[in-house]
């Protein structure tokens, strides 16, 4: 059973799976098909066990769905926890320009979006049949070109999360490690090297120094078959 997250702070894990050289997708940015069914099956199980999913338009754009609960024994266990069956998804987006016709938009699964005010204007103008795709959507002003994450999480907390699991992409992931909002980091590696300068990593963006980089605390580390799985916590300093 995870632990309870603390007050008035989410618990958010990032969980990802990457290439030998440290690639979640090749240069042309396609969907990252390369895991195992074992790591499928480690990413439903992180997935059952949050209260929602946040995941960046450019890692929705990639797939066009996003990752549900299907198995029956962890749909059982959201239902014992007195938790809907399936978390909230969240799409951050600052533009708000997603296309209705992904089958994300099909999904049976709660939808919100994060967006700025030009992306809720955006949206809310749609036809009433595209713009109730959305449950709800949560407004942040932008700092430095970035979602204004603190007040993010702000809103999230009073909506009732309490654990968030982060989905990608990179520069989503980086944006929360330089605001400090990331608990915990589930690596999968899988047994192919991709190259390329313009292929995104785990964690895009401008990068940190060697003396200011986040530190990583290891929990775990299990092989499968030829996937190796690391658990990190992220050190408090």
């Amino acid at each position: 059973m995870p632990e309870t997250p603390i007050l008035n702070r989410l618990h958010t894990t990032v969980i990802l799976a990457m290439s030998a050289d440290g690639k979640i997708a090749d240069e042309m940015r396609s969907p990252a098909r390369f895991s195992s069914p074992t790591d499928q099956t480690h990413l439903e199980k992180q997935v059952a066990q949050a209260d929602a999913v946040l995941f960046g338009a450019g890692t929705l754009r990639a797939y066009g769905t996003t990752r549900s609960v299907s198995n029956p024994q962890l749909l059982q266990l959201r239902k014992q926890r007195g938790l809907p069956l399936q978390p909230v998804q969240i799409v951050a987006s600052r533009s708000g320009m997603l296309d209705p016709q992904w089958r994300f938009f099909r999904q049976q699964v709660p939808r919100w979006l994060l967006t700025t005010p030009f992306g809720a204007k955006y949206w809310q103008e749609q036809p009433e049949s595209v713009a109730g795709s959305f449950e709800r959507i949560l407004v942040v002003d932008t700092v430095a070109d970035k979602l204004d994450w603190s007040n993010a999480f702000q809103q999230l907390i009073q909506l009732g999360i309490g654990r968030l699991s982060i989905l990608g992409g990179g520069e989503l992931v980086a944006s929360l490690l330089a605001t400090d909002l990331i608990d915990e980091v589930w690596l999968t590696v899988c047994p192919l090297i991709l190259g390329g300068k313009a292929a995104p990593t785990p964690v895009d963006g401008e990068g940190f120094s060697a003396q200011l980089a986040p530190r990583l605390e290891l929990l775990g580390v299990e092989t499968i078959e030829q996937e190796v799985f690391l658990h990190y916590r992220l050190q408090q300093l």
